[in-house]
């Protein structure tokens, strides 16, 4: 009994080290790297272990082999800046776990991410991989800490709790920007003497997470994302980033293209809606269709996203950056804005087709910015993923012939 149990588990290791071992292979697509390699036509790509282990090899071997048939092939689409999983019905006060009035520098909404939610396939049908979720504050200007999260659907979804700070600058309805200002640069000033004056007696002492944050960001570790439109404003930003060191992304920025060549001087990245074409206040002047090219044009890092409520619209971001190809941005640049930009500025894995890469791949049937076009197999950590979501099982559901009662199945 003893020799069979010994056996039964060394076939079950072997087994199980099999199945981990598998490898999956795309042939015969046009693949779009979102690297210096460009665009590469009647190519294959292997996925071992989760991970991107060749392309274009000399003789494809596989377990599976996936013929594309000409189709294209995409690093999984990274979103950012919006409450998937914190918010399921905006209107439901219940659902929304996003930000509270007691938010601060040490707010984690990562605790709160619902990867269940109906909204995580719905995003998923869009081609999206990752996403950036982020808190929406309260009543100071230190909105809280963003996360990182995979769109598998697992409880394990969150692979990164502290991936920016988020500030919001800005009009103010009550009050001055001015005062915004000086509460940033008090902070920062505050932490910064605080860590010159430490002495051998305090280092034991454990810092709080707010200190723990602050000092990240003082050390250029930590992205700070703040939420501005004027470029007055923006300015003012790059004298702080300057002078503390700060790991600088611009968030809205619609009047970044009137300072683009100081933001791209700066090293700057930029993150906004390519759909924003008219003013929403006083500080949006310059919103236009045009801005992501100008920006490129300019040399900033630009990143786009979904505006407005984009936990629910989350799946149009291919469509806004096929837009921002049609008014003046590159289509390589298009697919970085959403792929490789996004992954570089917050630390990520993922967004890009290389050897030792995550395998995020996404095979479409065709242009991935196209309106007609549709993901065909959506791979996370090389493991293939549904696309189906509950828009999907409805209109099954109703359109199936059945003498009952169409609420009903049989």
């Amino acid at each position: 009994m003893k020799t069979f149990n010994l056996s039964t588990l060394a076939f079950a290791l072997v087994a199980s080290s099999s199945a981990f071992a598998s490898s999956i292979a795309i042939t015969n697509a046009t693949i779009h790297t979102a690297t210096d390699s460009g665009v590469l036509k009647n190519a294959s790509l292997v996925i071992t272990d989760g991970k991107i282990s060749a392309i274009n090899p000399g003789e494809v071997k596989a377990d599976t082999v996936i013929d594309a048939q000409g189709g294209i092939v995409t690093p999984g689409l990274i979103s950012s800046m919006n409450q998937l999983g914190l918010v399921e019905v905006g209107a439901v006060g219940g659902s929304r776990d996003a930000g509270d009035d007691k938010a601060g520098i040490d707010f984690d909404p990562s605790t709160a991410y619902n990867p269940r939610s109906s909204l995580v396939a719905y995003a998923r049908k869009g081609g999206i991989t990752q996403d950036l979720i982020a808190p929406t504050g309260g009543e100071t200007i230190f909105a809280g800490l963003a996360a990182a999260v995979e769109l598998t659907g697992a409880f394990d979804s969150v692979i990164g709790s502290q991936k920016a700070l988020v500030v919001e600058m800005g009009e103010k309805d009550k009050g001055s920007r001015a005062m915004s200002y000086k509460t940033l640069v008090d902070k920062l000033e505050s932490h910064k003497q605080k860590l010159a004056k430490k002495d051998d007696k305090k280092k034991d002492e454990t810092p709080s997470t707010e200190e723990q944050v602050l000092t990240k960001v003082l050390a250029g570790k930590l992205p700070v994302v703040v939420e501005v439109q004027r470029a007055a404003d923006i300015l003012q930003l790059l004298k702080i980033k300057a002078q503390y060191n700060l790991n600088l992304v611009l968030s809205g920025a619609n009047d970044a293209v009137l300072v683009a060549d100081e933001i791209a001087k700066a090293n700057v990245p930029v993150i906004f809606s390519a759909m924003d074409n008219l003013p929403g206040n006083f500080d949006a002047m310059h919103a236009n269709l045009a801005n992501a090219g100008k920006l490129e044009k300019a040399g900033v890092k630009v990143m786009l996203t979904v505006a407005g409520d984009a936990s629910h619209n989350m799946y149009q971001l291919r469509f806004d950056a096929g837009n921002a190809v049609s008014y003046g941005m590159s289509y390589d640049g298009a697919i970085k804005a959403v792929t490789a930009n996004v992954a570089d500025v917050f630390g990520l894995t993922g967004g890009k087709i290389a050897v030792g890469q995550k395998a995020d791949v996404v095979l479409w049937n065709g242009d991935p910015l196209e309106l007609s076009s549709h993901v065909v197999k959506m791979f996370i950590n090389g493991e293939e993923i549904s696309t189906q979501s509950r828009h999907d099982k409805l209109r099954d559901r109703y359109m199936k012939k059945s003498d009952m009662p169409a609420g009903y199945t049989k």
